[in-house]
């Protein structure tokens, strides 16, 4: 009986073994193991700078027009005589006069009155590469000391500033010089603090 049998053993093996490799379990991927599919380079959004501005910054710079005004107002005051404690265009200025007087006037906003104050002012500080014009310059005597002088950027690397009785009052000179280079210290930008309503009124303008 066995002996019957015994040729038909060979040809079962081998259709179960067919069989077997027909139905061979798939391996299973677990959730941990998904990844996220890669979108193409041309499908990914980069997000705009003035994006990037407003996650910094809740009072992102853009008030262009406010700041043409206020050094509008800089430029027309050239000549005005300095004068230690000044704070008017009779009295003549002095470094933080002159600038108080500007923001006072055009931006309606009160500035500390001595430069030891508005190196303590809240306002974002500007890394000298990103200057924008209307931006607050302090500076120290030759990188000696503390603060000791104020200007207001213009653009091109040259600022506006009552500098002295010597050197004619409200002048502009240029960052690049080798004593202001050297005195540089610190830049704010100040027209963000600039009322609500002032960059309510410019945005609408632009």
């Amino acid at each position: 009986m066995l002996k019957r049998f015994a040729p038909l053993v060979p040809l079962a093996l081998t259709a179960f073994l067919a069989a077997c490799a027909g139905h061979s379990p798939q391996p299973q991927i677990s959730e941990a193991t998904v990844e996220p599919v890669a979108r193409p380079l041309s499908q990914q959004v980069e997000p705009a700078d003035d994006e990037i501005t407003a996650l910094i910054d809740d009072k992102p710079y853009e008030m262009p027009q406010l700041a043409d005004s206020l050094l509008d107002l800089g430029r027309s005051l050239i000549g005005t005589r300095y004068r230690y404690g000044g704070t008017s265009v009779q009295s003549g200025f002095d470094c933080s006069g002159f600038v108080g007087y500007l923001f006072r006037e055009e931006v309606g906003l009160e500035l500390p009155r001595s430069t030891r104050e508005l190196i303590n002012l809240d306002a974002p500080k500007v890394a000298r590469a990103d200057l924008e014009p209307g931006d607050l310059i302090l500076f120290n005597d030759r990188g000696r000391g503390r603060v000791s002088h104020a200007g207001i950027y213009l653009g091109d690397d040259q600022f506006i500033h009552s500098s002295s009785s010597r050197s004619g009052g409200v002048r502009i000179d240029s960052l690049d010089d080798s004593y202001w280079n050297r005195s540089y210290l610190q830049a704010k930008r100040v027209l963000a603090l600039a009322p609500v309503e002032d960059q309510v009124a410019v945005k609408r303008h632009n």
